[in-house]
Formats: C-alpha cells, sequence, structure tokens
C-alpha cells in the first residue's frame, strides 16, 4: 500500500509543501523469487509516490486518492513504473545477485518463454471483476440468492476464461468492499494507458534512464493531479484518445520476435552498465523501518548511498539469523 500524511501542494504565499508518504514491500530474502514480487510492489508503490509528490496545485486536495481522483489515474502512474522491472533493459542494467554480478540473459529468456505466450490470459482475468460486476448490478432485486451470485460468477469465467478461473473471481476483495467495489475496471484501463504510454515513449527511443521520460510524466501527468480528467491527460501525452491496440498489438507479437528486441535491449543496457555509480541526491528524506524500528535514515546517515548500504547490512543480519 501506499498512504500520504502530507499531500503536496503549492500555498497562497507560493511556497511549496513538500508531500510526505508512507509505501510498503515485503520480501523473505530466503525465499527464491521473492525478491522479484518484492521490487515489483516496490516499484508499484514508488510509483504512487513519485506521482502525489508531483502534484502541483493551489489546494492539497489536488493531491489524494479520494474522488474525483479515478482509479485509472491513479493506476497507471503505478502500474507505468513497475512495467519496468519486466524489461530485459532495465533488469541488465540493474537486476545483480549478491554479488554484484548481472542477471544472465538466459534466465530472462527461460521467463519470457514461459510467460509471453499466455500474457492474454492475465487481461482476460481482470476482465472477469467488471464483467461480473456489471451483471451483478444489473440483475433485479427480486432475483438477487447466494446461488445466483455463483451462478453468475460461473458464468462469467466461461465467459471471459473458457472455464472456471485458476482464482474465482467471487475470491476476489474488492467486489465486496464498499471502498473498492465497482472499480476493478479502473485497473483495465489503467493497464490500457500504460500500454499505450510505454508505446509512445518507445517509439522515441528507449525508456530505462531516458532523461526525457520523467519530465514529461511529471508535466504532463503528474503535475494537474485530479485538475484534469484520465482520458485527456492520456490523450495530452500520447496524442492520442485512450484504446487497447497498444496493448494488443504487445500481446499479438510473435514470441520470436519479442525474444529478439529482448536480447537487444539487455545486451546494450549490460553494456551500457549502471546509469549511477556514485552517490544519488534524490532531493528528499527516505526512512527504511521494520515495522516500529527505523532501520535506516538519509538524514542521520547523510547520503542515499549510506542509508541503502546499512539496509543491506540489516537485511542479511535478518537472513542469517533465520537460517
Amino acid at each position: 500500500f501506499c498512504h500520504w500524511l502530507q499531500p503536496a501542494w503549492k500555498r497562497p504565499d507560493g511556497s511549496w509543501q513538500p508531500s510526505s508518504a508512507n509505501f510498503t514491500s515485503l520480501a523473505d530474502p530466503a525465499a527464491i523469487g521473492s525478491g522479484l514480487t518484492a521490487l515489483t510492489t516496490l516499484m508499484h508503490e514508488a510509483g504512487h509516490a513519485a506521482h502525489f509528490a508531483n502534484v502541483a496545485q493551489a489546494s492539497p486536495l489536488f493531491s489524494q486518492e479520494r474522488a474525483p481522483t479515478s482509479v485509472a489515474y491513479a493506476e497507471n502512474q503505478s502500474m507505468f513504473l513497475d512495467s519496468l522491472v519486466g524489461d530485459a533493459a532495465w533488469r541488465g542494467r540493474y537486476a545483480r545477485d549478491r554479488h554484484g554480478n548481472i542477471v544472465p540473459w538466459e534466465l530472462l529468456e527461460e521467463e519470457i518463454r514461459a510467460t509471453k505466450p499466455y500474457e492474454v490470459f492475465e487481461l482476460r482475468r481482470m476482465l472477469c471483476v467488471p464483467y461480473f460486476e456489471k451483471a451483478l448490478y444489473e440483475l433485479p432485486e427480486e432475483e438477487l440468492s447466494p446461488q445466483k451470485l455463483q451462478d453468475l460468477a460461473l458464468e462469467v469465467e466461461t465467459f471471459c476464461l473458457g472455464g472456471l478461473a485458476p482464482r474465482p473471481v467471487l475470491s476476489i476483495p474488492h467486489i465486496i468492499s464498499d471502498e473498492s467495489s465497482c472499480y476493478y475496471h479502473g485497473y483495465v484501463l489503467a493497464e490500457m494507458s500504460v500500454h499505450q504510454t510505454r508505446a509512445y515513449f518507445l517509439k522515441k527511443g528507449a525508456i530505462v534512464d531516458n532523461p526525457t521520460v520523467g519530465p514529461t510524466l511529471t508535466e504532463k501527468y503528474w503535475k494537474s493531479g485530479n485538475g484534469a480528467m484520465f482520458l485527456d491527460l492520456v490523450e495530452g501525452l500520447t496524442g492520442k484518445p485512450l484504446t487497447a491496440d497498444a496493448w494488443v498489438t504487445c500481446l499479438k507479437e510473435p514470441l520470436d520476435q519479442h525474444l529478439e528486441q529482448e536480447r537487444k535491449e539487455y545486451d546494450a543496457a549490460v553494456q551500457v552498465g549502471l546509469a549511477v555509480t556514485d552517490d544519488l541526491d534524490l532531493g528528499m528524506r527516505i526512512r527504511i523501518t521494520d515495522g516500529d524500528e527505523i532501520v535506516a535514515d538519509t538524514v542521520e546517515d547523510k547520503t542515499f548511498s549510506a542509508t541503502t548500504e546499512k539496509f543491506e547490512r540489516y537485511v542479511k543480519r535478518r537472513l542469517n539469523s533465520s537460517l
């Protein structure tokens, strides 16, 4: 999750009120694959934090997740950032083992071959929830019953997936929560926007470590907050109305063609290496905590590098003590 103790905004006197955000990610260093899940979550929540930290309007109400901020608008930012984790261009630069070795291409190729042909099922899975909710809320009240809900879920799963869903639709918590019911379609719209936004940047060059990406996102997506409509923002950045075309193009891309492009970007990334090799000034204070324990703090540790090294030592101690 990510939540804001202090929204960012411009005060009436013109001074800047920076935001304060808390976000979390969970990982078990002893569990294989846990790091990738944690990294994706970290990037996702950091996308939310970066977005709301860069809303520059004359009221804090423009920089919060409640209405009129839409789910699609908020999730577009976080899902765009976490999409980088799956890029060979990003992994070739930043994915390292504990000894600093670059993730081998053979490992990435194995993953791509195991997942790429089945990405369409994720799209169909996402569509199950809004299709179910649409059918549910169109159902006459006199027909409502526990059995009818189960039958309706089965019909939607069969329609969208061709059979029973690996995760039953009725097990998805959004459906029964008052604050998240009837908004799952926002994730679908956000994923559409992510692909359209990525296609826009990729047409101009690279995304990873491209110095124009951040300023463009800030100006076109983030700065306005909820003072602009989601669909208008997407069209304003990409130059086109929101469609699923870019997403469908990715799903239809032949596996061999995708592998060839990913290998090309991976090799280029490895050759270039890390974009940052010395200390980094992010213009912010970062505190890393484990429950109530403050593990590292950029103010106390003086530099970002010192903070990350302190956190790394902490994780290693925890890992060794658990083995």
